[in-house]
């Protein structure tokens, strides 16, 4: 049935009420007031006429009303109150007619047009969910347990509820004053130190957490209660899951590891990164990796000039480039796929100096740690060199704002990887003097759900059964969001006065072994039989890692989560010629010189083999 027809319909359906209530009033009054049948005549055609003109300009008969709500309800009655009182003003200016008779057709009316809506509602309503039956041919009705009573979780339950693969037991919520209410029927059962009691009084299949403003630490209490309960944990999907199309308001939505370990979200300046990057050309190195491809997400929202997708691989590049064309488009912003190696130094000083970009973000590196261990030259081409390629390029080409992106593994490294971005981070910082451009280093942890991330690794031993490989159970990390590192990113180089290491605070460091175990209880609950296991230290890893040197320490704070250390480099043109010394040597010679030197435990005087200036790598 098309709508023109359900229109029609629904015109004669309000137009036989109106006969029917005019109809009944007269009836039923006539005996008592004297109504003559041409005033109820000129009433009824008066009252159809006015009510046709006011559906059309309220629109009233063009809501889809399977969708009847309060709001569309309030409109009709408006609707019809608005009517009866242009036409009793009408008839009375000629006397025509009994304000009882109007007032008796006004009430019964108010009721049956509205109340159509609703019947017909439920009769749809109630025939979906007979469908949605004889559909489901598993007949497993899942018994939830919602976990919030606000407003997220009402929503929840409204969209929930005629659902029939889920029957709705109850909620839970820490108001003590809901507790003993109900939300559209269903019962506040208890605060959430009652869940594990619940589950098993009502034999609750699932827990559905319904507060889409539940901060990760409060989640992850909430997931720690569950544990005894031996059921399935999920939650309602964000708002900005919902906006996406990711999901919809009435499906579930699987708690992942970050939704835990992540923090609250910061609140950026967004008028001071909006300053620096609208209108610019801005040049991503990396731009294909987790890091790098998540800076240009937020970059392209503060509508730069153009944007840079610089990296070496070139489906990394195609697949940014893809995703941010339609932003780009809109926005009218020039993307710039580039496919090149930070390590071909003519290429990279071509690419600078033909779009002058007035912001780099360097995040192109080697970053796995045991792998640079087995193929440390390739490392110091890729890091070191890679970034001063950049950095210098940078500097010939007048950019404005460099920032390359660290690691806290820079600190005290005790591995090709990390000694690597330390000495990265040497360069960058020494190039800063006496210069226009503004180099900074920005250091943080390890990121979830980025590339070489514990994580899929995790999940793919728990699909497989497991176990779950940990190379040592005291082993601790710090943790962050690819979403939360970027946007920090972003702030600290807005900050950035040149020559800055500055350090995103990155909470509590987290044992492996209990994300391991986290992990588990998310995928599987308490009766899996996923074991954790220790491997063994892979080479170059340390059990614990630092976000700063002690002489690097200071208290001073910049930003939200931001710190500044104290550099403590060797002169630059130390720096250099200890670079410079590296191209000669065996791979165990360039492993123990790299650490040594990171470590501030050798200067260039120390050592037998000097040369009088730094070699490149093309």
């Amino acid at each position: 049935m098309n709508r023109r027809l359900k229109r029609i319909i629904l015109v004669i359906i309000d137009l036989m009420i109106f006969a029917a209530t005019i109809g009944f009033s007269y009836l039923f009054l006539n005996p008592f007031v004297s109504i003559s049948q041409s005033d109820v005549t000129y009433s009824f055609l008066f009252l159809i006429t006015i009510y046709c003109i006011l559906a059309h300009s309220f629109k009233t008969l063009n809501k889809i009303n399977r969708y009847t709500s309060i709001k569309e309800t309030l409109t009709h009655c408006g609707v019809i109150t608005l009517d009866y009182l242009i036409t009793s003003t009408v008839l009375m200016l000629f006397n025509l007619i009994s304000m009882r008779f109007l007032f008796l057709s006004y009430i019964l009316t108010v009721i049956f047009i509205p109340g159509s809506r609703v019947i017909w509602r439920i009769i749809i309503e109630h025939r979906v969910k007979l469908e949605k039956i004889e559909n489901n041919t598993n007949n497993a009705v899942l018994r939830t347990l919602i976990v919030g009573a606000g407003e997220g979780g009402s929503l929840f339950i409204k969209n929930l509820r005629h659902n029939p693969e889920i029957n709705l037991v109850g909620v839970v919520d820490d108001d003590i004053n809901k507790i003993g209410r109900t939300i559209y029927g269903v019962p506040i059962l208890g605060d959430t130190s009652e869940i594990n009691e619940i589950v098993q009084k009502f034999e609750i299949d699932q827990i559905t957490v319904a507060i889409p403003s539940l901060s990760p630490k409060n989640l992850d209490r909430i997931v720690n209660l569950t544990t005894q309960a031996n059921v399935k944990v999920n939650q309602m999907p964000s708002v900005e899951d919902i906006v996406k199309g990711t999901y919809q308001v009435n499906k579930f939505k699987e708690i992942e590891i970050s939704d835990l370990l992540g923090r609250e979200e910061v609140k950026l300046n967004m008028e001071e990164i909006s300053n620096q990057v609208s209108g610019k050309t801005i040049l991503v190195s990396g731009a294909g990796g987790s890091i790098g491809s998540e800076i240009c997400r937020q970059i392209i929202r503060f509508s730069p000039k153009k944007l840079l997708l610089l990296g070496h691989g070139e489906n990394s590049i195609y697949l940014i480039n893809r995703e941010l064309q339609e932003i780009a488009r809109k926005e009218n912003i020039e993307l710039i796929p580039v496919i090149a190696d930070v390590q071909d130094r003519d290429r990279i000083f071509k690419v600078m100096k033909e779009h002058k970009p007035n912001i780099v973000y360097h995040a192109a590196a080697h970053k796995h740690v045991p792998l640079m261990e087995y193929n440390p030259s390739e490392a110091v081409k890729n890091n070191i060199f890679g970034t001063k390629n950049m950095a210098e390029a940078a500097k010939a080409a007048n950019v404005d704002n460099f920032v390359m992106v660290s690691t806290d593994k820079a600190v005290n490294p005790p591995n090709v990887m990390g000694a690597t971005k330390r000495v990265a981070e040497m360069i960058v910082t020494g190039l800063n003097e006496k210069n226009k451009t503004k180099f900074a280093a920005v250091r943080f942890g390890n990121v979830l759900g980025s590339r070489g991330s514990v994580i899929p690794v995790f999940k793919d031993q728990i699909k497989k059964g497991g176990p779950i490989t940990v190379t040592d159970f005291r082993m601790t990390r710090y943790f962050m969001t690819i979403p939360e590192a970027s946007r920090l990113v972003l702030q600290a180089g807005s900050l950035a006065k040149g020559g800055e290491i500055f350090v995103l605070d990155m909470g509590e460091p987290v044992k492996i072994v209990d994300l391991a175990k986290k992990m588990i209880q998310l995928s599987r609950g308490k009766n899996s039989k996923v074991e954790v296991v220790e491997s063994g230290i892979r080479p170059g890893e340390k059990l614990y890692e630092e976000l700063l040197t002690k002489e690097e320490l200071t208290e001073e704070k910049v930003f939200e989560k931001i710190f500044v250390g104290k550099v403590t480099n060797a002169p630059l043109n130390e720096v250099l010629n200890f670079v410079g010394s590296l191209e000669h040597l065996s791979d165990d010679e360039l492993k123990e010189q790299l650490v040594a030197f990171a470590n501030n435990k050798i200067k260039l005087n120390e050592k037998k083999q000097q040369v009088s200036s730094p070699i490149v790598y093309a």
